[in-house]
Formats: structure tokens, sequence, C-alpha cells
């Protein structure tokens, strides 16, 4: 007689394999974005190859001010807090049900994991600091920044 199986598998290795793969192929995808100027007069009097030589230059002076360019460090950081909260709403779940130690192992890997995807999303995103930085080194030298792309 084939019975439903009463144990309760974590996650397999295969599955987390897969999400750290997804997470390197969105580290590698797209390209570095760019502020965009309104086309005011002095973005078309100074030109495009001026306009691309002052994005250098105020990006180069951000940096030299220390400040990050990117969101680095938060891939760790998310990937804890999701397996924190994965495996405690997991866990709290599972004393109700009385497997809480199972549950919480597999929502400790599905909270790490969804975490660690977070973080390396948002580690290619610049720094808010960074950003603001720029557009108002650009808007100082007569542009106006409209957005990022």
């Amino acid at each position: 007689m084939g019975g439903l199986a009463t144990h309760r598998e974590t996650p397999p290795l295969r599955l987390i394999g897969c999400l750290l793969l997804l997470v390197a192929l969105v580290g590698c995808a797209g390209s570095e974005k760019r502020p965009v100027f309104y086309p005011n007069a002095y973005t078309i009097a100074v030109g495009k190859e001026q306009s691309e030589q002052d994005i250098r230059q105020c990006m180069e002076l951000a940096r030299d001010w220390g400040i990050a360019e990117k969101r680095d460090g938060e891939v760790g950081q998310k990937a804890a807090t999701g397996a924190l909260l994965g495996g405690v709403s997991s866990g709290v779940w599972g004393l109700i049900r009385g497997d809480a130690g199972e549950l919480a192992l597999a929502g400790a890997l599905a909270g790490g994991s969804v975490g660690g995807i977070k973080g390396a999303v948002d580690s290619r995103e610049f720094n808010p600091t960074f950003k603001r930085f720029v557009e108002r080194c650009l808007s100082d030298r007569g542009y106006d920044v409209i957005g990022w792309e």
C-alpha cells in the first residue's frame, strides 16, 4: 500500500544552488547607470562629449570624498535578516503544528536565500548619497539631471 509520507524534507540543495545561480546571473546582467540630462541650453552648448567627461569627473570627485559608489555589504546583512525572520516565523508556526525544528530550518534556508537575492540585487544599485553628490556636482556645472539610466 502506498501511503503518504509523513516526513517533511528540508529544501533540496539543488534549489539552493539554483537560487545562487540566479543571484550570479542578476549580478552580471545590465550595464552601469549614468545620469540623464534634460537638454537645457548649457547641455546643448557643451555637447555629448563634454557632458560625458563631466559625468566621469563628478563620479570621481564623489569617490575622492570617500562616498561609496555601490550599496555593497548588504548581501550578507539581508541574507542574515531573511534567515532570522524566516526561521523565527516558520518556527512559531511549527510550535503550533508540532514540528518547529523542521519548519524553522526550512524557513531559515528560504529566508536566507531570498534575503541573499534581495541583497545581491540591491548591491548593484548606486548608493543614494553617491547619486545625490554626482547630481549636485553636475547641477553646479549647469546640467539638469532628470534621472539615471
